[in-house]
């Protein structure tokens, strides 16, 4: 069974493109990097299950509260969170810990971002793992080709209204963002400690408007005009997402020169949570290989 990580004293400070991030660091120092890059509404706690089992399996972990969240620096304005800069982050945390490559692991907006790192950046990045995160340039023709997830992603345009969702998130001690996580998870899957964690992270000053600019940011998404994936990537997709349907996946896999996708019927949006064995296992096979 695979034991959660929670440390009290591994906690470091990178400086990073103009910011400071906090993270996690785990396993043997000379060991292959790899970066883990946590979703919408989370921070490293999100990898609490995976950073203690790649770390004995002989990687160097590290896991970052993303700009914006946590105990990270909190930028302010949209533009702070382009895409071309959240992918700087991940290059400049490698650069900090004096790495010229690494793996990169992502969920959610930490999954558009990873993708976003590897086609940006494909000669720093060994391999790519995402989970249930779409390629920002495959999203947006995919969801013109089928409503039924434009429907689903209809909580991103509320999420552009000024001031208002952070009244609404906050709300009776963030109640609906405690909803939504209990909501679209398999139940038991996020305990009374995991969401007083999240709460604390949440209660920060400006984190949700911070978390909230992430949204905000797409409507500058960069160009690129090659948005090819040329590291070998594996996606790992829980079916039962009530965010993202599985096209996504299959869509973004068709801009990847090497992948394959490992579906987990049994689990939902939050499948590093549900079924930490398996992606687990899926992740040191395919980091290893």
């Amino acid at each position: 069974m695979t034991r959660s990580f929670d440390p009290e004293t591994t906690g470091s400070r990178h400086r990073v493109g103009g910011v400071t991030l906090h993270a996690v660091e785990a396993g043997p120092e000379d060991g292959p990097l790899v970066i883990l890059l946590h979703g919408f509404p989370e921070f490293w706690w999100g990898w609490r299950s995976q950073i203690g089992p790649l770390a004995e399996a002989g990687f160097r972990v590290l896991a970052p509260d993303q700009r914006g969240y946590n105990l990270s620096d909190k930028p302010a304005g949209r533009r702070a969170y382009d895409l071309d800069i959240l992918a700087g982050d991940v290059v400049g945390l490698a650069d900090a810990l004096g790495r010229e490559t690494f793996s990169v692991v992502g969920h959610d907006w930490g999954g558009l971002v990873a993708r976003w790192t590897a086609s940006r950046h494909p000669d720093r990045v060994e391999k790519l793992v995402v989970l249930n995160a779409p390629h920002p340039s495959a999203a947006g023709a995919y969801m013109r080709a089928h409503p039924s997830q434009m429907f689903r992603s209809l909580y991103v345009g509320f999420f552009q209204i000024p001031r208002l969702p952070e009244a609404m998130l906050s709300a009776n001690g963030h109640r609906s963002l405690k909803d939504a996580l209990r909501r679209t998870s398999r139940p038991g899957t996020f305990s009374d400690k995991d969401l007083a964690r999240y709460e604390t992270a949440w209660s920060r000053p400006g984190a949700l408007t911070a978390m909230l600019n992430w949204y905000r940011a797409l409507p500058f998404r960069p160009d690129m005009k090659d948005p090819a994936v040329l590291p070998p990537t594996l996606v790992v997709w829980g079916t039962g997402d009530r965010f993202l349907e599985r096209g996504l996946a299959e869509a973004s896999l068709a801009l990847c020169r090497s992948g394959s996708v490992r579906w987990i019927e049994t689990a939902t949006h939050w499948v590093q949570h549900e079924e930490p064995d398996a992606v687990n296992a899926a992740l040191a096979d395919f980091l290893k290989g």
